[in-house]
C-alpha cells in the first residue's frame, strides 16, 4: 500500500507546501508533532492511501488540538495506517464491521469527523461533502480544490508535481 502525505502550512499570511513522512507515524500524536515543526500558525496536513480515502487534519496557533476529517470511516477497518493515525480522535468503531450496513449506499462513502474544519478557508461542510462524493474524484484532486480554495493552490501543485 502506498500512503502519501502532505501539508500546507501558513506563516505570516502565506503559505507553504511540504511533503509529510508518514509511513512510520504510529499514531496522530506523531502526525500533529510533525504539523507543528512546519508553524506555529494553521497547518492542514492531508493523507491519502491508494487512493481509497483523504484523511485532513487541522491544527492553527488558537487551537493546536487537532481537528480531523476523513472521507470514509470504513477504512478505520481495512487500513491499519488509518485506524493507526485516526481511530482515537474520531467516533467509535463498535459495531461497524467490513459487512454492516450503514447509512452509505454500497460503494459511496461514508466521511467522518469534523466536517467543518475547513470552512473558514473557503470549503464549507456542504462544499467538502460534495467534493467527496463527487463521481470520480479521486483524493488528490480533493486535496487540489480544497488548497485552491484555501489560497495554496499554486505551492500545493508545485509540490504535488
Amino acid at each position: 500500500m502506498s500512503t502519501k502525505g502532505i501539508a500546507i502550512a501558513q506563516n505570516a499570511g502565506r503559505w507553504t507546501a511540504h511533503d509529510l513522512d508518514i509511513a512510520d507515524m504510529e499514531d496522530l500524536d506523531s502526525l500533529v508533532d510533525a504539523m507543528h515543526d512546519l508553524s506555529s500558525g494553521t497547518v492542514i496536513a492531508f493523507v491519502e492511501e491508494d487512493d481509497e480515502y483523504l484523511a485532513i487534519v487541522r491544527i492553527t496557533a488558537r487551537d493546536p488540538d487537532p481537528k480531523v476529517f476523513l472521507s470514509d470511516r470504513r477504512v478505520l477497518l481495512t487500513s491499519d495506517h488509518a485506524e493507526r493515525l485516526f481511530a482515537d480522535a474520531l467516533p467509535s468503531m463498535a459495531g461497524l464491521d467490513d459487512d454492516s450496513d450503514d447509512d452509505a449506499p454500497v460503494g459511496q462513502a461514508s466521511p467522518v469527523g469534523d466536517l467543518d474544519l475547513l470552512a473558514d478557508l473557503g470549503t464549507p461542510t456542504e462544499a467538502l461533502l460534495e467534493l467527496i462524493a463527487e463521481e470520480g474524484m479521486l483524493p488528490a484532486d480533493v486535496i487540489s480544490a480544497v488548497s485552491e480554495r484555501a489560497g495554496a493552490g499554486e505551492i500545493f501543485d508545485d509540490v504535488r508535481g
